[in-house]
């Protein structure tokens, strides 16, 4: 068997995502299993240079996890023609200047999400990144994970009939930082430095809906800021400048309606982190992480309102359990997996800077509809 070694700037490690999904669960862990098996007797043998801000804390990952190759120097990486692939997990505020580095470079490119902090940025990366005939991919995670793939299973097979509606339920309560250590970094609630829910998750909720149930054609959306107050990671108050709470409202292509609430202001009262529930004329659904249940028209209740009367069983025990049928891996690494057999073999790869832009996209068009109070229409993009 032939190993074929692609080497990956991955700048960011030093963030919680950075380091746990993208370097420990998808990156070591392809190497763990012994490379990526591209058939024909090739392996792929991806190779990380860890980049940085923060020379002890680089240190201290590689050291842990028995790397050699790790810099603070940006630009020295990019100039190494053996680096094949620019990863960034930065702050949103640092990745566009970041990623046109590495594209003037030659760089194939994998980005997180938001790939900029506004649309015109998005949109540029994407025509330079087709400028440059570069491999380039965006991070889309969550319709890689069990729940989602199936909920897609059902979608594919007909089971909803006409899908009328989406519903979401997506957050947790984020300690505010003073009788509590916070779980998120303090620069999530401050706008100047990127921060606020709505950028974080309706690009997520884009790439969710395109994929699932057809493109986003208008939002509505009221956002705010529902705790103005929290205290920083030395212990510091601040005031948190940017949203903490955004309830959308999408038409889809089709007709179907969703609606998805995002909130870090909110203690949970549902099995998984998100939900789906999705609704058609021949069964629903509901979908989280993990697990997915149905309940088809044939086998759905009649109830009847009387708030006289208790209710005798449990709503929820009248869903079925959708089994897992296959081995479901991380939803990371599988994504990861997809890109490095996008750069080597050229299979096709739909998750591109453009599906990115989509997503800022409607991020960008949910904060103006909130701040101006009326629906808006989401423009389909091109390049």
């Amino acid at each position: 068997m032939t190993r074929r070694t692609v080497r990956i700037a991955m700048n960011g490690v030093t963030g919680r995502m950075g380091h746990r999904q993208h370097l420990v669960r998808s990156v070591l862990a392809i190497r763990e299993q012994g490379g990526l098996d591209l058939g024909d007797g090739d392996l792929l043998w991806p190779e990380p240079v860890l980049v940085g801000r923060r020379e002890h804390a680089l240190r201290e990952i590689a050291e842990r996890h028995g790397l050699t190759e790790w810099s603070t120097d940006l630009d020295t990486v990019l100039a190494d023609d053996t680096v094949d692939i620019y990863f960034d997990a930065q702050v949103t505020s640092a990745r566009v200047e970041a990623v046109k580095k590495a594209l003037a470079a030659g760089k194939h490119i994998y980005v997180e999400k938001p790939t900029a902090t506004d649309l015109e940025g998005a949109l540029d990366l994407a025509r330079l990144a087709r400028s440059a005939g570069v491999r380039h991919g965006v991070v889309q995670d969550k319709i890689f994970l069990p729940g989602l793939l199936k909920l897609k299973r059902l979608v594919d097979g007909g089971f909803f009939g006409e899908i009328l509606s989406v519903r979401g339920e997506f957050g947790y309560w984020v300690f505010e930082g003073d009788w509590q250590a916070p779980q998120r970094p303090s620069w999530n609630y401050r706008s100047e430095d990127g921060g606020g829910i709505t950028v974080d998750m309706f690009p997520h909720w884009e790439y969710v809906l395109h994929e699932l149930f057809g493109r986003v054609t208008s939002v509505s959306a009221h956002i705010t800021t529902h705790v103005p107050r929290r205290w920083d990671e030395s212990g510091k108050p601040y005031e948190a400048t940017a949203d903490d709470a955004a309830y959308g409202i999408f038409e889809l292509e089709g007709g179907v309606v969703a609606q998805i609430n995002s909130s870090w202001t909110v203690r949970v009262n549902r099995d998984e982190l998100v939900e789906f529930q999705v609704d058609g004329t021949h069964g629903s659904a509901v979908a989280g992480l993990r697990r997915c249940r149905v309940q088809h028209r044939g086998a759905t209740p009649k109830p009847v309102w009387n708030p006289d009367l208790a209710v005798t069983e449990s709503f929820r025990d009248q869903w079925q359990e959708i089994p897992d049928n296959a081995e479901f891996d991380n939803g990371f690494k599988a994504q990861w997996e997809l890109f490095l057999r996008h750069v080597a073999l050229g299979e096709p790869y739909r998750w591109d800077l453009l599906a990115g832009a989509r997503g800022v996209q409607l991020a960008e068009l949910g904060l103006r509809s909130s701040s101006q109070g009326r629906r808006l229409t989401v423009p389909e993009l091109s390049l």
